[in-house]
């Protein structure tokens, strides 16, 4: 017979739980393998650079280093691309190059020595070279290649999250679903059974459109060889200026709306999204949007499991969205003003505590029913169309997801034809986005030289 006893721990876990309101991980990109990398899936060998002393670049060891003893910082996103595993950047190919892929494992492997966890973005755009995988471009057996020798390398680290692909696009979603459903099937049958693996949406995976676009619909489908959908998790991003690229200074929305709309969503359907890509530079106009966004993130952690913030690593701090810390004469870092106060302190705020970090079972368990109905109207209500329209509404959803792209975010669910237009000015927005590895690619490709 059960104690009473046992029923009271029980009571005071699911009130731990209720009371958390802080997100379990709170995460960091380390870019660097990205650079160069266009939204056509093409991406230069000669500019990749992943951010280790060992190979002659940036301390990204030190700086997660510094980040996870320092912040409590608990996830790292790491990117890097289909050309570099292989060592070529100009025919498709499905096996690894041992040197390139020892090289990306170094970086992995420093990753995990922090006691963080990691996470594999291969960031092509569901591409290689302008062409869409399944779609006219490489297979999906190809592709489901790449990540089974990547799951078979990580079988035995709980800590690495599989993140299938950086911000699809331009693509048709119901085969975009079938493919990710093979590549899921080829990880956990490689041997990761329990990783997490996060799904990504059409439409650069933006937090505005992955409803509209029908991309959580079709994403939320896909399950384990088992039937079951533990460490299945829809991927997410979402930046804060006008056009959802990232590129420019000033944000024009704090994206709560978006991020209402989503979390309501993902309620009803008893599921959990990571916001793995946002950012925002330290103008005036992010340091209280951004922070406000991350906040609200933090409020809404039963479906929100956390957020990774573009992004340190490779970059300097003169970087319009640079999370760099600062090398101190003291061999120590310091973080920059944008990451205390608006990516780390909404955590801490929350309750987020260094070391905090997802447990080994990782299914779906939103909160009690109670949680489900609050909508955070204290903190934004859900933008009009007027609103979403005015640059100067810092709660409006203005970037191209939804000002940018002619109005509100109802507004690009009320036809098909709006969520035409919707995707076509994302892709214009995220274009300006590559800027940012474009740029520093050509700066890295000559210091390279």
């Amino acid at each position: 017979m059960l104690s009473l006893s046992y029923f009271r721990s029980l009571v005071l876990l699911g009130f731990l739980a209720y009371a958390q309101a802080a997100v379990q991980f709170l995460g960091v990109a380390m870019a660097g393998g990205d650079f160069g990398c266009d939204i056509d899936g093409s991406c230069p060998l000669s500019t990749a650079t992943l951010p280790l002393t060992e190979l002659g670049h940036a301390d990204g060891g030190g700086q997660m280093k510094h980040f996870v003893e320092d912040d409590g910082v608990n996830v790292f996103r790491l990117p890097t691309s289909w050309q570099f595993l292989i060592n070529n950047d100009k025919e498709v190919s499905d096996t690894f190059d041992p040197t390139n892929a020892g090289r990306y494992d170094q970086f992995m492997k420093a990753c995990l020595a922090t006691g963080a966890y990691c996470m594999i973005d291969v960031h092509n755009f569901a591409r290689f070279n302008g062409g869409i995988v399944g779609q006219g471009g490489p297979s999906d057996d190809m592709f489901v290649a790449i990540w089974a020798a990547l799951a078979k390398m990580y079988a035995d680290e709980p800590k690495v999250v599989f993140e299938i692909t950086n911000e699809p696009h331009d693509l048709d979603l119901k085969t975009w679903a079938a493919t990710c459903q093979k590549v899921v099937n080829g990880i956990r049958n490689a041997g990761a059974k329990t990783q997490m693996i996060l799904l990504p949406g059409t439409n650069f995976d933006s937090a505005a459109t992955l409803i509209s676009t029908g991309s959580a619909d079709a994403l939320l489908a896909i399950t384990n060889p088992d039937g079951s959908t533990d460490g299945l998790y829809l991927d997410i991003h979402k930046y804060l200026d006008n056009n959802n690229s990232g590129q420019n200074g000033e944000c024009t929305t704090n994206n709560i709306g978006n991020f209402t709309m989503l979390a309501t969503y993902l309620r009803q359907k008893k599921r959990q999204g990571l916001i793995s890509e946002t950012g925002a530079s330290s103008e005036p106009s992010c340091m209280t949007d951004f922070c406000a966004q991350n906040a609200f993130i933090n409020e809404n952690d039963d479906v929100y499991i956390g957020y990774v913030s573009w992004a340190a690593g490779q970059f300097d701090e003169t970087y319009v969205l640079s999370l760099t810390p600062t090398l101190q004469p003291d061999g120590s870092y310091k973080d920059n003003t944008l990451f205390s106060e608006c990516v780390l302190a909404p955590y801490q705020k929350a309750g987020g505590a260094k070391g905090k970090a997802l447990p080994s079972n990782t299914a779906a368990q939103p909160s009690s029913a109670s949680k489900t109905t609050q909508t955070k109207a204290s903190t934004s209500s859900k933008p009009s169309a007027t609103a979403a329209t005015s640059p100067s509404s810092s709660n409006s959803d203005t970037g191209s997801d939804a000002g940018a792209k002619g109005g509100s975010l109802a507004a690009t669910t009320t036809t098909s034809a709006s969520t035409s237009a919707s995707t076509n000015a994302a892709s214009v927005g995220r274009a300006v986005h590559v800027v940012k590895n474009l740029a520093v690619a050509a700066v890295v490709g000559a210091a390279l030289l």
